[in-house]
């Protein structure tokens, strides 16, 4: 299990971790918005020969073309096996920048610097790493763990508020799985005011907690999927076009649909659902879209890793704070959920 360091000074700790690992090189991967608002506060304390590459940002620019630019960039530095990658960046850099360690000569070390809400309370802990293929997000991949994972609220300053909430939803949903208590305290009006480093910590224990019992998803891992299979298959669908979803704005969508196949299919109440739909309106509103825009999204749900055979399996809530998992859910049932969701009133 990787180590995660909570840091108020990311500068001087990250220069403390440096001092304390041997390395050949030093290679730092950004993307264009991390090279602008991020980099600046870490680059007088990395070595001089140290590499830096950044990459266009956002979730369409995780694929396999991508990562031919890090490789190139990687050979052209002469990285060897000693050297150490460095990722700064929200998760779409950190699961392809560890990915693209974790390939290049059969593996180089790296250490992961999350700078989004999202990337700090999910993608920084549990060893995932890939890129999107073929439109499937995630499609290529492996586990690998990074040396070690530093985390500052420093770099949500420059955060905007579309990032922020987004990050936000995997805060709930840490809540909605694992502890009640927890989703109860969290605010929903005037959500964006909090100690968030309290919070972080937090999801990143109950995501810790989740990942040590069950390193490579074989079963209780997958609770950390809730929201996932139907969310994830908004985002990829409307990935491209103009009503572009930013991840967390997609699982939300995705936890209200699987709360209520929670409710028909397993001991979820009513009064427990009418909460998570209350929370997540409030929250991120509304998602308007097409008829048409069904069976596409279905189809997604299909490609799901999750799913056995021909069998899709979801993650879903007996109560708030308890979530199970494999359950079978059709492709009838899908399509009411999102229905359901389609047909919601905002109060």
């Amino acid at each position: 299990m990787d180590s995660v360091i909570f840091s108020n000074s990311i500068a001087s700790d990250l220069e403390k971790v440096l001092a304390s690992i041997s390395f050949s090189k030093l290679f730092v991967l950004t993307d264009q918005n991390t090279e602008k608002h991020c980099l600046p506060k870490l680059k007088k304390i990395f070595p001089s020969g140290t590499s830096f590459k950044s990459v266009a940002p956002g979730e369409k620019n995780k694929n396999l073309s991508t990562c031919s630019e890090i490789w190139s960039a990687m050979t052209a530095a002469s990285l060897d096996r000693k050297s150490l990658f460095i990722n700064i960046g929200g998760g779409v850099i950190g699961d392809m920048g560890g990915f693209c360690a974790s390939i290049y000569k059969r593996g180089i070390r790296f250490i992961n610097i999350p700078t989004t809400l999202l990337s700090q309370v999910d993608a920084s802990v549990g060893g995932k790493l890939g890129v999107d293929f073929e439109g499937l997000k995630n499609h290529l991949g492996t586990f690998n763990e990074p040396e070690t994972v530093m985390i500052s609220t420093e770099f949500l300053e420059s955060l905007p508020h579309e990032e922020l909430r987004s990050g936000y939803a995997e805060i709930i949903k840490h809540g909605l799985i694992r502890d009640k208590a927890y989703f109860e305290n969290l605010k929903i009006e005037h959500w964006e005011n909090q100690a968030w480093m309290e919070l972080i910590r937090h999801s990143v224990g109950i995501k810790k907690e989740v990942v040590l019992a069950d390193p490579k998803e074989a079963g209780l891992r997958k609770i950390l999927n809730f929201g996932h299979t139907i969310g994830h298959a908004f985002e990829s669908h409307f990935l491209d076009g103009p009503k572009h979803l930013l991840h967390g704005e997609a699982i939300a969508i995705g936890m209200i649909c699987e709360a209520f196949l929670s409710h028909k299919k397993l001991s979820l109440g009513s009064e427990e659902l009418n909460v998570i739909i209350t929370s997540f309106l409030s929250i991120y509103g509304k998602f308007d879209f097409l008829e048409s825009d069904l069976e596409p999204i279905i189809n997604l749900c299909l490609q799901d890793k999750k799913n056995e055979g021909a069998v899709l399996m979801f993650s879903l809530l007996n109560k708030i704070g308890d979530c199970t998992y494999n359950i079978p859910v059709s492709r009838s049932e899908i399509k009411e959920a999102i229905h359901y969701y389609k047909n919601l009133k905002l109060s």
